[in-house]
């Protein structure tokens, strides 16, 4: 069989990338450390004390719910694309294209950033307990020295950052062992089980939830690390898995033990209640540095690298400077610079209590995404999407969107609909600025899909004259008459229909097919240069006659076939159309009117379109000259049809027709009850006779007039 050239670029779905890290170093190890974080060692013990072991159980299941279905959505997407560098914005600006990707690109860097801030934040509280000082300054001169610290390992690249993480996840082991041993040695069933329920508390479900939802926001950490990874396909799900996996265990297994080992009014009263349970204490403080400053480190490492993706990509031009990497890693200096200027600015600022929200809201809205980016190119049903990933299930991404976005809401109204805001105008601005993307996403699979659903569920359903609408074949070889006549099938089409500029080139052979796709780049360029919203269609034929009668029989799908053709005139500019004489036209249009189609012959001479063009939707006015026949209500809709496009908007539609009940009154009567039941604003007037000079006279200064013709012959 023969292959297409669509084919030809089908390629092996198990990627390389220059990239040296693995699935531990590389997904696992910085997954982990942002995941047992603060949280666990400082705020954990006091959700347990507030709302009893068994809803703290059910705020694990519910933001732990969040963390698995991404992963699905995550592994999936991740095994059907190759993954480069950039995270969640790679990952969604090549599903559901530029303006998403970039608007979440830019505010998850600035919220891995602003991140950056918090953990060292925490750490300066952590150390400044332990020193004699009662300076308010303390803890953020730490936090700036903290992030001083970082940034050379930043800056250095991924390999020394992952050296370093193995130290801090050493002794985070340590802390966690010895946390786990002293609450087994204290447990108490007796206790366990008065913990159970929830003691009287101020706070809320959704307080407590998101106080405790930030400890499971860095399963997407090792996504941030995709460009340094050797096979981000196999790493990518493996090791976000396993870290979620075990940070389960150990956020279940610490609950249990919080709950079995100390009263509720202590993990209430005292945040550092971990300590009281712990075989050695010292660990637990050890931990709690070693947490912040490893949360910090994997913030250090990805939001460069999401900046240097949208640097690449040029989606912002004035982050183009970020794109250059430094050493065979191309370990994104610049914005490791740009990361850390951030993060000073946040401690400089310190009113953390403010960004918290909303930065917690960009993490949901980017788990949001990726989750309805991974449905999205299900749905799409596109054939190149096939996710090596066997758990896979599209419900399954769209529950995890719907998961993110009920979140939101629940847990600060307020700051979703600021965070939802920022990601609009940022998506707008985008939309507006932004060329047409230089990789493929899913959406054009997605309309395609839906355009298919939509056909097939429209051949099943009766056709009805009411739902007519217009499906336009403008033809026309004469690139300067082109422009007009497209302009007039789109105000006729009002909307409604679909118009498609045909071209027929005449000739036979293999030369016609580059003659062909020519013809065809030319027509799709005079059409972008008008602003048209139609579609291109050349056609090669050995002669006139076949090409027309094939594309009026041949067009279309389904219900969507061709029922209107339209002409310009001959003479004037050119004695010929198509390239045919008077003769052919005529012959011709019989035709196109045997197959079914109405035919618009439009006459628009070039002074009179330029006049057309210059006056104002306010002083413009439609004729229709009634011969109460088919004909005239096709041309009263069209005129209706018109009055929707925004360009005739204000116009104004007159109804001319002769007395054909020899009496005025009468007709006007008549006519007037007919709109008013077609629910179309036109007014009604009435001519003695219709000839060439009653023409004259009642429609010489119109905008625009619809008469009807007849075919006789071939005239």
């Amino acid at each position: 069989m023969n292959t297409v050239d669509s084919t030809r670029k089908i390629k092996s779905t198990n990627f390389k990338t220059k990239g040296t890290l693995g699935t531990f170093a590389g997904v696992f190890t910085p997954s982990i450390l942002t995941i047992l974080g603060i949280i666990l060692f400082l705020r954990l013990g006091y959700v347990v004390g507030n709302a009893g072991l068994g809803l703290t159980l059910v705020i694990l299941l519910l933001a732990n719910g969040i963390s698995i279905l991404t992963s699905v959505s995550l592994s999936a997407i991740s095994t059907n694309l190759r993954v480069k560098g950039g995270g969640d914005y790679y990952l969604i600006s090549r599903t559901l294209g530029l303006e998403f990707g970039g608007a979440i690109g830019i505010v998850v860097f600035l919220a891995q950033s602003v991140s950056i801030a918090f953990y060292c934040l925490g750490f300066g509280e952590a150390l400044a307990a332990l020193m004699p000082s009662d300076s308010n300054l303390l803890p953020q001169i730490i936090a700036a020295s903290a992030v001083s610290f970082l940034f050379i390992f930043a800056w250095l690249g991924a390999d020394w950052a992952t050296k370093f993480q193995y130290v801090v996840m050493s002794i985070l082991a340590a802390a966690i062992l010895s946390f786990f041993i002293g609450g087994f040695i204290k447990w108490d069933t007796a206790r366990l089980i008065q913990n159970w329920v929830s003691p009287q508390t101020n706070l809320g479900f959704w307080v407590l939830f998101a106080i405790f939802f930030p400890a499971v926001t860095g399963f997407t950490q090792g996504v941030s690390m995709s460009g340094d990874l050797r096979d981000p396909g196999k790493s990518l799900p493996r090791g976000t898995f396993m870290a979620v996996g075990v940070s389960i265990l150990v956020y279940v297994l610490s609950s249990v033990l919080f709950a079995a080992g100390l009263p509720a009014d202590v993990m209430m009263s005292d945040y550092g209640a971990m300590k009281k349970l712990a075989y050695i204490d010292f660990f637990i403080t050890a931990g709690v540095i070693a947490a912040t400053l490893s949360s910090a480190m994997a913030s250090f490492l990805g939001a460069p690298r999401i900046l240097q993706s949208l640097a690449s990509d040029r989606t912002f031009p004035f982050l183009a400077v970020f794109a250059k990497g430094s050493g065979p890693t191309s370990n994104p200096r610049r914005g490791v610079l740009l990361a850390a200027g951030i993060a000073y600015a946040t401690i400089g600022y310190g009113h953390l209590n403010l960004i918290a929200p909303v930065v917690s809201m960009f993490f949901l809205i980017s788990y949001g995404l990726l989750n309805y980016a991974t449905y999205f190119e299900a749905r799409s049903a596109s054939p190149s999407f096939r996710p090596r990933f066997r758990y896979f299930n599209k419900w399954l991404s769209l529950a995890g969107a719907l998961a993110c976005l009920g979140t939101m809401l629940a847990v600060d109204f307020y700051a979703g609909i600021v965070a939802f805001a920022v990601l609009f105008a940022i998506f707008q601005y985008l939309k507006r600025t932004a060329g047409p993307s230089r990789w493929a996403d899913s959406r054009r699979s997605y309309h395609l899909q839906h355009i298919r659903e939509h056909l097939l569920a429209a051949a099943g359903e009766p056709e009805h004259p009411r739902y007519w609408r217009p499906q336009i074949l403008a033809f026309s070889n004469n690139p300067e008459r082109r422009a007009q006549l497209l302009r007039f099938s789109s105000w006729i089409e009002g909307r409604s229909g679909i118009t498609t500029a045909v071209r027929i080139l005449e000739g036979e052979g293999l030369k016609m097919r580059k003659m062909r796709e020519e013809a065809q780049a030319q027509l799709e360029r005079d059409i972008i240069k008008d602003k048209a919203h139609v579609f291109p269609l050349v056609v090669a034929a050995p002669n006139f006659q076949i090409g027309i009668q094939t594309v009026v029989q041949a067009y279309g799908v389904g219900a969507l076939k061709a029922n209107t053709i339209v002409l310009n005139r001959l003479g004037q500019v050119s004695k010929k159309i198509l390239s045919f004489n008077s003769a052919e036209f005529g012959k011709y249009l019989r035709w196109a009117n045997f197959y079914g189609c109405n035919i618009v012959i439009l006459d628009a001479k070039a002074d009179k379109w330029e006049s057309l063009k210059e006056s104002g939707d306010n002083t413009r006015q439609i004729d229709v000259w009634w011969w109460d026949d088919a004909t005239s209500r096709l041309m009263l809709l069209m005129a209706y049809l018109m009055t929707r496009h925004e360009s005739w908007s204000e116009a104004k539609i007159r109804l001319l027709a002769m007395d054909h009940h020899k009496n005025s009154t009468q007709s006007i009567e008549y006519l007037k009850s007919m709109v008013e039941e077609v629910r179309i604003e036109a007014e009604p007037e009435i001519v003695q006779d219709i000839d060439v000079d009653t023409f004259a006279e009642y429609s010489s200064d119109s905008s625009l007039v619809f008469l009807p013709f007849r075919i006789r012959g071939n005239q």
